[in-house]
């Protein structure tokens, strides 16, 4: 099986460029801007990515976030990650960033979005790496204030595929978003929302028929609905999973009770992604690995999960088919 994760061509349709910040770089940074951190060293930062809920983690996130600053730190951060997927034969990224989280600390808009796309195209032309930008809006935050970073976003719209929602999910469903996201409809960008992580199956719900969403990202609580399984099949819609995430954040027990096995067998395109690696214990690869020895899932479910990462992918078809055939050539 090792070998098999190894030469699988996978997509990463999940990853908070953030949320790829590890504490090696991360001093790194903060040493090159003359900014402190309240940690001696690399080692207790690590000691420190020890969370027991979201908004515990979502605390240390933002605070990490603090050291980016300038358009060689975004490009610097997104250089480093898309190494690590090179590594693990990653073909296509979509990844999200959060804009709200830079401008709030004045950084501005232009400066992150310009370094992550340096970033982007970097790797692009060093591993090989096709990619799609996601803008994520803060969910803790109002929806006039994602609006405001929408106009933020104008001059970048050619270069952005789609919109996301993040951050703490408890209390701000997904229909708190509604105008701003058939704005975001109206502007040609697909859509995106995490529901069903720490939120209720009503979450989940409100995404798929209020939203209209093109993917949902997590989405563990609609097995908890066999009518919300029934329709997100019908649908065809893709969930993005994050076993190594949940189970760092307690969203499930450990990893033998993560419901990607569950969702295959029902018939879900579950596709498997590392959320936050840097802080979560594993890239994709590792995220993989921990499926397959967790779930004790067979090289056939293994091959549907990377296939399910490029059908659920907003490449065109072509491309899909591409990256589909060289799956399926594997024995």
């Amino acid at each position: 099986m090792d070998d098999l994760i190894r030469d699988l061509p996978k997509a990463e349709l999940h990853l908070h460029i953030e949320g790829s910040l590890e504490p090696e770089l991360l001093f790194s940074i903060a040493a090159r801007n003359k900014i402190d951190i309240p940690y001696a060293s690399v080692e207790e930062l690590r000691q420190a990515y020890r969370f027991s809920n979201l908004q515990e983690f979502l605390d240390i996130y933002y605070q990490g976030m603090n050291v980016l600053q300038t358009e060689e730190d975004y490009f610097d951060l997104t250089a480093a990650y898309l190494a690590r997927c090179a590594a693990d034969n990653v073909r296509h990224v979509e990844i999200f960033f959060d804009p709200q989280g830079h401008t709030e600390r004045e950084v501005s808009f232009d400066t992150v979005i310009k370094g992550i796309i340096a970033g982007l195209e970097d790797g692009e032309k060093r591993h090989g790496i096709t990619w799609c930008l996601i803008m994520s809006f803060l969910r803790h935050l109002s929806e006039e204030d994602g609006f405001a970073t929408l106009k933020q976003a104008e001059p970048w719209l050619d270069r952005l595929t789609g919109v996301g929602l993040d951050s703490s999910e408890t209390g701000h469903p997904p229909a708190k978003f509604a105008k701003l996201f058939a704005a975001c409809r109206e502007k040609g960008l697909k859509l995106c929302m995490h529901a069903g992580e720490e939120g209720p199956p009503e979450y989940v719900h409100q995404a798929i028929f209020d939203i209209a969403v093109d993917r949902i990202d997590h989405g563990n609580r609609a097995m908890e609905d066999p009518e919300l399984i029934a329709a997100i099949v019908e649908k065809g819609l893709t969930l993005t999973v994050c076993p190594l995430s949940n189970t760092a954040l307690k969203v499930i027990d450990g990893i033998e009770s993560s419901p990607v096995a569950e969702m295959l067998g029902a018939g879900i395109s579950a596709t498997i992604n590392s959320d936050d690696p840097a802080y979560f214990g594993g890239y994709i690869g590792a995220n993989y690995q921990a499926v397959a020895d967790g779930l004790k899932l067979d090289r056939a479910a293994m091959k549907q999960l990377a296939i399910n990462s490029f059908a659920g992918s907003f490449l065109s078809e072509d491309a899909k088919a591409d990256h589909i055939k060289a799956i399926n050539d594997l024995p």
